[in-house]
């Protein structure tokens, strides 16, 4: 069954009011000109200048605007959590507010997830025209250890520019900075058919970008997370649990082994040399001691996944055209 609503555009933002009229009106451009029924929902991430006033202008003229409005900054991930949630069309699409991703591929991308039957289709900006050291090196860094990692075959994995089926973003829960994963867990979460398109990326008509090598730092540590969750997140005692058990047994053996030998000695009226001041002694102990934290580290772990907050709660100052 499919809704009325063929496309869903998600754009977050912050700080973008220059460009938000020229997208707006070029994306239902391309809507109208190919007879897409659709909805633009933007996430006004904790904006400071006028970028939510405008919107509440294009709300009023086009009752397929809608909007949330962070009471504060959060960042992009959560602004894509609230727009994935809030998102009713059959193809889910979202690009950035700063004019550098073009609508002119929405009708590429839609029929790709439509035709060619893609989950997940990602933007790959071949040719870019951001800063080569600031942007595009950590870029390349970044999409070359991601794919050794994930072994998902994408040139530019962070492309804000994808189209996804409803029920991949329904699937998903995107929180702290795992925006730049949402293939890595959309293929977790069993969406296997993840595809990629060229698409053209244009030069920055205003503002400048608020992205750089932090991000290749940050992200890398977020690809870790992200894997193990994928491996192990359900299951934490598979990964704890075996670790620390085995740790334990090494420990434990290199201990029995010692205290076997001492008796031995004693038995036989042989010298030997006090336990304490043999260094595999100390080795036993460690082992022992770090095999039964990790044992319980996953054993706490299940405790919390099974009684596991709300991670995604965030205050929100207006709504346009949303209930």
């Amino acid at each position: 069954m499919t809704s009325n609503c063929q496309i869903s555009v998600i754009i977050p933002l912050k700080n973008e009011e220059e460009s938000l009229i020229e997208l707006h009106d070029w994306i239902v451009a391309i809507m109208n000109a190919n007879n897409y029924s659709y909805e633009i929902i933007f996430i006004d991430d904790g904006s400071t200048d006028n970028s939510w006033q405008v919107i509440d202008q294009l709300g009023q003229k086009n009752n397929f605007v809608k909007a949330i409005k962070f009471r504060r900054n959060y960042g992009k991930s959560p602004a894509l959590h609230l727009g994935f949630d809030a998102a009713q069309g059959d193809v889910v699409i979202t690009m950035d507010a700063d004019l550098q991703d073009s609508p002119d591929e929405i009708p590429g991308l839609y029929n790709m997830i439509v035709n060619d039957g893609f989950d997940l289709v990602s933007g790959w900006k071949q040719k870019r025209y951001d800063n080569a050291f600031t942007k595009n090196l950590p870029s390349k860094i970044y999409n070359w250890t991601n794919r050794k990692i994930s072994g998902i075959k994408l040139h530019d994995m962070n492309c804000g520019l994808k189209a996804y089926k409803k029920k991949v973003v329904k699937s998903i829960e995107v929180y702290g900075e795992m925006h730049r994963f949402i293939p890595v867990m959309a293929k977790a979460a069993g969406f296997g058919k993840i595809g990629e398109k060229v698409v053209q990326h244009r030069a920055r008509k205003y503002g400048e970008s608020k992205f750089g090598w932090d991000r290749f730092v940050n992200g890398f540590l977020d690809l870790l997370t992200i894997t193990f969750l994928s491996k192990f997140g359900k299951r934490p005692m598979h990964f704890f649990g075996l670790l620390g058990t085995l740790l334990f047994l090494i420990g434990f053996g290199f201990a029995l082994y010692l205290g076997s030998y001492k008796l031995y000695c004693a038995y036989t009226h042989h010298a030997a040399r006090l336990i304490s001041e043999r260094p595999s002694f100390y080795i036993s102990l460690t082992c022992m001691i770090i095999g039964s934290m990790m044992f319980l580290a996953g054993f706490i772990g299940e405790l919390i996944l099974r009684n596991s907050p709300v991670r995604n709660n965030y205050l929100l100052d207006e709504k346009i055209n949303l209930k």
